[in-house]
């Protein structure tokens, strides 16, 4: 009876297994999400949005707006960011942005942070800033990108892309940095090269990043010091596949760049930009 009962079971079985066609259980699929693959993106020659800062006065509105208020921007920052032709102005063939110790509200400095939001958006591409970095503890200046339309949801899940930083108690040291949601400095995990170069606050030097579908590249003086490569395991660690905009600005203080506290007698300080571009991407 008990070798009976068993072939009786595996009849069942086979029968559920090979039998007629049920659509009533359907074959679910899962998509694999394809592994990234470098293709060996170029970019075309001519910029395809740019600034030369070839003009006289505030930054161009047509290229820039900006982002205002003293709210500390979530580092506990200590400046007040105007539209003030006294802390961005072009002049000289280049853009001068300049922290100042004044009291404006609810802070003792002032300061600029440009955006190019809405009126430079990008999504891959060779971008390129040519800069002279301010000298100073507490000084922290940045030229960077973040997303448009925050698809992701709220920092950090949709990126960060660091094309420069420096604070000012670490003089001539650079820093690469990707910000995701699974790799950010609010847990440890940020993915950051550093390089030291020589006379960053008194000569200008070229800072470019090269986005592309597999990587965040990361050059100083087209020396390659920065690579983030694509895992291809969806946005919490590849959020970069929407649009950006630069950001070009110069903080006072904050958990990092007032680490080492804050000499005032170091304003005014400037971060001066000869240019910024944007080459863009050939598909493949």
């Amino acid at each position: 009876m008990k070798v009976a009962s068993i072939l009786t079971i595996a009849a069942c079985l086979s029968i559920l297994a090979c039998g007629s066609k049920d659509d009533s259980f359907p074959v679910i699929t899962i998509p694999e999400i394809p592994t990234p693959v470098d293709k060996g993106w170029t970019f075309e020659t001519n910029p395809v949005w740019a600034d030369e800062f070839d003009y006289t006065g505030k930054p161009d509105a047509s290229k820039w707006g900006y982002d205002l208020g003293g709210s500390g921007w979530g580092n506990n920052e200590l400046q007040n960011y105007t539209d003030k032709e006294t802390n961005a102005r072009v002049a000289d063939g280049k853009l001068t942005i300049t922290a100042r110790k004044e009291t404006l509200e609810n802070r003792e400095y002032t300061s600029t942070r440009l955006v190019s939001r809405g009126k430079g958006d990008f999504l891959y591409g060779r971008f390129e800033a040519k800069a002279k970095l301010p000298s100073g503890k507490g000084t922290w200046p940045a030229i960077w990108m973040l997303p448009t339309d925050w698809a992701y949801g709220d920092w950090p899940k949709s990126g960060e892309i660091d094309i420069m930083e420096h604070v000012g108690y670490d003089p001539d040291r650079v820093h690469i940095s990707v910000h995701t949601q699974a790799y950010n400095h609010s847990i440890g995990t940020q993915r950051t090269s550093s390089r030291i170069i020589d006379n960053a606050r008194t000569e200008f030097h070229l800072y470019r990043v090269d986005w592309t579908p597999y990587a965040v590249r990361g050059y100083i003086d087209n020396q390659l010091i920065f690579e983030f490569v694509n895992e291809g395991k969806g946005s919490s660690v590849w959020p970069f596949d929407k649009k950006f905009h630069w950001l070009l600005n110069l903080a006072v203080g904050g958990n990092w760049g007032g680490a080492q506290g804050v000499d005032p007698d170091v304003f005014p300080a400037s971060m001066e930009v000869d240019y910024v571009r944007v080459y863009k991407m050939i598909e493949k």
